[in-house]
């Protein structure tokens, strides 16, 4: 049961142990980091997801297009 449940969403459990990891570090910082921390756990669980379904993860400069594009009104 437990082996099964692991082998569907292995990708989200290592990409939210990574990201916990991550966030642990970050938060030693201080408390306010806890929103970043929040954040970098959603973004290991999300990339996990996306390495669950096959679906394929977007690059830096892909990311960066659709940030400057979203945020352009506000200049």
């Amino acid at each position: 049961m437990w082996r099964e449940f692991f082998l569907q969403h292995i990708g989200k459990i290592i990409g939210s142990a990574f990201g916990l990891l991550l966030g642990l570090v970050y938060l030693l910082a201080g408390f306010w980091d806890m929103l970043i921390f929040a954040f970098i756990v959603f973004i290991g669980y999300h990339v996990g997801r996306k390495l669950d379904r096959r679906e394929p993860i977007p690059g830096f400069y892909d990311l960066w297009q659709w940030l400057t594009d979203r945020w352009r009104m506000f200049r």
